[in-house]
């Protein structure tokens, strides 16, 4: 029996590191599947070994970055991959999220008879404007075990009447920052050394729905020109490009308040966020990794709806939208009031990944 393990992005990467480990740990046979929907095998190796994770079985080049043609070409290739991995007699594929490559991993496997498990089932936003809605309904529909993070989660399936088998596990975001936190603490000195600011408020702003919109976009460099802490900004390279394109980014470069950063590493990030006073962020993996005990940062989301209401509902996140005028006055709500946040984490305890492998074992009768 083995398991196959397909990723693709750097969220799906860090998600599947402890699955990929306690699989290790307990001798499980796998197949490790790089998808290559954000960048290609080379480009991504370093940061699969700086995460400890082995080489890839199969590491796929996508041509096309179309949607449509970028699924079918990822089942076209994921298909050849699996057959000639026959001899490893593969029975359950494990997914994680809500992207591209893992509905067309999710679909490939369905139909050449292979049992799909979904990690991290269940999130729903309910905002039919984002792809990844899209992605995560129909996933978690074809799902014969889906691996909700959350009680919210397992509500969300069983309201929409899903027919795979749910278990609740926790979120392995929780994990991978217990596995790797000694790493985390490595980097702090040299990341902090690098910033002009000794208080600062850390943003990040990427989605599509929010820097292709040259409003939205216009209206976030209000929020950075009058924020009233100092603004630390990795700059993801779709907000470069659309503050480039729209005439932005030299407006954003001569702001006195704002240091502008490459794009970091998983645990740089992590690092500046253990050391900022507040979150903005239109991500939804930040939402988790701010609640983790070790973190425990603020979060403003900047966007009209989230897919991690435990978040909210435990009082790390609020959901700000991308009016200037809206932002900027939670920011300083915020920043003045000093709420004390919870000590857990809605999101588990860090053993996610070692319910996952029970679950799966335990169905396979291994």
């Amino acid at each position: 029996m083995s398991v196959i393990v397909v990723v693709g992005t750097r969220p799906e990467i860090i998600k599947m590191a402890p699955v990929v480990r306690e699989l290790e740990r307990r001798n499980v046979g796998f197949v490790f599947i790089h998808s290559g929907q954000h960048f290609d095998y080379e480009m991504s190796q370093v940061f699969l070994e700086e995460l400890g994770l082995p080489r890839p079985h199969e590491s796929f080049r996508l041509k096309n970055s179309n949607p449509a043609s970028q699924m079918g070409e990822m089942m076209i290739k994921l298909e050849k991959a699996l057959g000639e991995h026959r001899a490893d007699k593969p029975s359950v594929m494990l997914i994680q999220g809500d992207t591209n490559t893992m509905l067309a991993a999710g679909l490939t496997a369905l139909k050449l008879g292979l049992r799909v498990g979904h990690v991290e089932a269940g999130l729903r936003s309910y905002d039919w404007r984002m792809p990844e809605e899209h992605n995560r309904r129909m996933i978690d529909h074809v799902s014969h075990y889906l691996f909700a993070p959350t009680e919210v989660s397992k509500r969300n399936l069983l309201e929409e009447h899903v027919w795979g088998e749910i278990f609740v596990t926790g979120n392995t975001v929780i994990d991978a920052v217990d596995m790797y936190f000694d790493r985390i603490e490595a980097v702090e000195e040299k990341v902090v050394q690098q910033l002009r600011f000794d208080e600062y408020v850390l943003v990040t702003f990427h989605r599509a729905e929010n820097v292709d919109d040259p409003k939205v976009l216009r209206d976030f460099v209000r929020v950075l020109r009058g924020s009233p802490m100092p603004i630390v900004f990795p700059v993801h390279p779709r907000t470069r490009r659309r503050l480039q394109e729209y005439g932005l980014m030299g407006e954003v470069e001569r702001l006195d308040n704002v240091q502008l950063l490459p794009p970091q590493g998983y645990f740089e990030f992590l690092a500046l966020m253990r050391n900022c006073r507040v979150v903005m962020t239109d991500s939804g993996g930040l939402q988790e990794e701010a609640t983790h005990p070790r973190i425990r940062k603020p979060v403003l989301v900047l966007r009209n709806s989230t897919e991690r209401p435990e978040a909210v509902m435990q009082g790390f996140a609020r959901v700000v939208g991308v009016n200037p005028v809206v932002v900027l006055a939670e920011l300083e709500k915020t920043l003045k009031s000093g709420v004390e946040l919870p000590g857990v984490s809605p999101f588990g305890d860090g053993r996610a990944a070692v319910r996952i492998v029970d679950s799966v074992l335990s169905r396979l009768g291994t």
